[in-house]
């Protein structure tokens, strides 16, 4: 219930893109959030709105149901007053070009004007009419006058070109929304960085060592700091696919050994590093299962059971410990542990928060290797003086953590 008792206003603009509004208000709708339609003429042209009507379960606001009764609120004033964030998606290069010179000759563009809110805007349209110099410059006038604009896609459009112009997937625009609705103030504009997955260590060109870890706790992170506004890096062997597809905010960076992992964690530090000196100190959550060991030899093409024999002595050698070799200087360092030994658990979480100089680590008691990528979780977050216990959803221990964290390091 991501965002229980929102109240959103989708406006709908005359664009082929007007199906997808539907899934848009959909997952609105599931995350907890009151919605309300605001349609134009045109674009009951591609869907009627009681189709949306019957999805949102609220009355379309359009011209023919415009109401000044008291006590109602469907009108360009008083629904802007009753909306937490207003959302114009599809919006076609028309109403773009009459929003940025302050047109307001129909009820969609007048209640945009009207609306002192948050606003965010989805453009669809063919790519010459999205491309053009007048569009072009009527989106810069809006983002300067505080639009947030989502950038439509390259793909096949309704008139079978390929190019620019395709509405941004519905996901992409409610992540978008709920990210305008959830930010705060510490996590706005910080730098994070976030490794995920089980690195994967070469034997030979079709065999490998691994490990269970499924890659959803660090990409359940990374969302939930997205949502709260940070500026999110994510390294990681797998799970963050969703994230890639959705979320091109988040950037992320796929390996597989755990020397690019390494590699490429060390260059995203300096870069936050660089970038947060006269801002917020930047966060490293080390999320991912790193290999302790690795193959001594790395071996070309495929070894043959003919060559290998009966028995395969796999000789492995002790792998880098990233976490301790990471320059973690000027940076709040959060730590993750798995462990399957309850006895020992918290005194080995404790020594890994000493050993390793950081500032938190997670311990997850592990039951068995089914344990592994489930969408459940069990965290205590351990700092040097005190501790919290979490359960649930990985999604909903991921605002917790940061909740946490946000508090304890409120002054960094």
């Amino acid at each position: 219930m991501l965002l229980k008792n929102r109240n959103i206003l989708l406006c709908i603009t005359g664009s082929i893109a007007v199906y997808k509004a539907l899934e848009l208000v959909r997952l609105y709708i599931k995350s907890g959030a009151n919605v309300k339609v605001l349609m134009t003429e045109a674009s009951q042209r591609f869907v009627t709105k009681l189709s949306f009507e019957a999805i949102s379960q609220n009355k379309v606001l359009d011209e023919s149901s415009e109401s000044w009764e008291k006590n109602q609120d469907y009108n360009h004033i008083d629904i802007g007053k009753w909306a937490d964030i207003l959302v114009v998606a599809p919006c076609s290069a028309n109403t773009i070009n009459k929003l940025a010179n302050g047109i307001a000759d129909n009820l969609l563009t007048q209640t945009v004007l009207a609306y002192k809110g948050k606003k965010v805007i989805a453009p669809a349209a063919n790519t010459n009419m999205i491309e053009n110099q007048i569009t072009v410059k009527g989106i810069k006038k809006l983002r300067k006058f505080g639009f947030e604009l989502i950038n439509s896609q390259v793909k096949e459009l309704a008139c079978k070109d390929v190019g620019n112009g395709a509405l941004a997937e519905p996901e992409t625009i409610f992540y978008k929304t709920a990210r305008e609705l959830l930010k705060e103030e510490y996590w706005q504009e910080r730098s994070i960085v976030l490794s995920g997955g089980g690195t994967v260590e070469k034997i030979d060109d079709v065999r490998y060592i691994s490990n269970y870890s499924s890659g959803k706790m660090a990409s359940s992170l990374a969302l939930a700091l997205y949502l709260k506004g940070a500026e999110v890096s994510i390294v990681s062997t797998r799970g963050h696919e969703n994230l890639e597809s959705s979320l091109p905010e988040i950037k992320t960076f796929t390996v597989q050994s755990s020397y690019q992992m390494y590699e490429d964690l060390e260059i995203l530090i300096k870069k936050a590093k660089k970038t947060s000196e006269k801002a917020k100190k930047p966060y490293l959550f080390m999320v991912a299962a790193v290999s302790d060991y690795v193959p001594s030899e790395d071996f070309e093409g495929k070894l043959k059971k003919e060559i290998v024999g009966q028995a395969w002595n796999l000789k492995l050698k002790q792998n880098i410990d990233i976490l301790n070799s990471l320059d973690k200087k000027g940076l709040i360092s959060i730590g993750f542990k798995a462990e399957m030994d309850e006895v020992v658990a918290n005194d080995n979480a404790t020594k890994m928060l000493e050993k390793k100089n950081l500032d938190a680590v997670c311990l997850n008691i592990l039951k068995d290797k089914n344990s592994f990528g489930t969408s459940d979780n069990a965290i205590e977050l351990i700092f040097k003086d005190d501790s919290f216990s979490y359960e649930g959803q990985k999604d909903e221990i991921s605002f917790d953590i940061i909740e946490k964290l946000a508090q304890k390091f409120a002054n960094e």
